[in-house]
């Protein structure tokens, strides 16, 4: 859990500051901190986090206006903060895509024990490599990784990487359909489902993600690949291509 990667976004730098400091006292370093929503939806494009702290009242775009938009970059649990502590602004939070909500003032401590059950419920423990290759029941074998569809796990070279789900539904898509060249809109309607807004920055930024972590070089992808004009492929040697 410790190992987290975590994304504090408020205005105000003395609250950056005093929960950047505890949640380091509480063995939590990889942590990065945005003062603006339009500085939180580019941190989030570049980079994966497990869990993000999101205050509600931001200049120009407030978090719940926000939160939406980030929401199309990543699944990680959002924390909102804010001084607003009406039955209705909680829920409009969690309607929005909040998972918890703490009103201003707060005590650092019940943020770090909230932000700790977040991630309680939502990582896995690294789970343990098969010790002999599994046949069937949802194994996907490309050599440099494997994708168990069953267990939600994605290893790379042997190691156990994580993988958020919307990233893991579209790989595991592509993995069933090895060879075969998917338009973006192809993808939203087979993944995320035909009701699905359309946006191509989405698609993208899942395959940059995707491509993160089972690519030797993303700049250079040898299996998730771009047919350039007509979408996307996962390939796989030894089978025949399908176009």
């Amino acid at each position: 859990m410790k190992d987290a990667t975590i994304l504090l976004v408020d205005d105000e730098q003395a609250i950056l500051q005093l929960l950047e400091t505890v949640l380091h006292k509480e063995g939590f370093h990889s942590i990065d901190k945005v003062k603006t929503s339009e500085e939180a939806l580019c941190a989030c494009e570049r980079k994966s986090y497990d869990l993000i702290v999101l205050d509600v009242t931001l200049p120009n775009m407030s978090g719940i206006e926000a939160c939406p938009f980030i929401r199309r970059l990543t699944d990680a649990p959002i924390l909102f903060l804010s001084a607003r502590d009406t039955d209705f602004d909680k829920l409009t939070g969690f309607a929005v895509g909040g998972d918890d909500y703490v009103t201003k003032p707060f005590n650092p401590m019940e943020i770090v024990a909230r932000i700790k059950a977040l991630l309680r419920r939502t990582r896995k423990p690294n789970p343990v490599v098969p010790t002999a290759p599994v046949q069937g029941g949802g194994v996907f074998d490309f050599g440099r990784f494997q994708l168990y569809e069953a267990a939600g796990e994605l290893y790379v070279e042997g190691k156990a990487i994580p993988c958020p789900s919307l990233v893991f539904q579209l790989l595991l898509f592509l993995c069933k359909n090895p060879n075969r060249i998917f338009s973006k809109s192809e993808l939203y309607e087979r993944v995320w489902g035909v009701n699905s807004l359309r946006d191509d920055n989405t698609i993208m930024v899942h395959i940059h993600r995707i491509r993160e972590r089972i690519e030797p070089d993303p700049a250079q992808p040898e299996f998730l690949v771009n047919v350039r004009g007509l979408g996307y492929k996962m390939v796989k040697k030894g089978l025949p291509y399908e176009y």
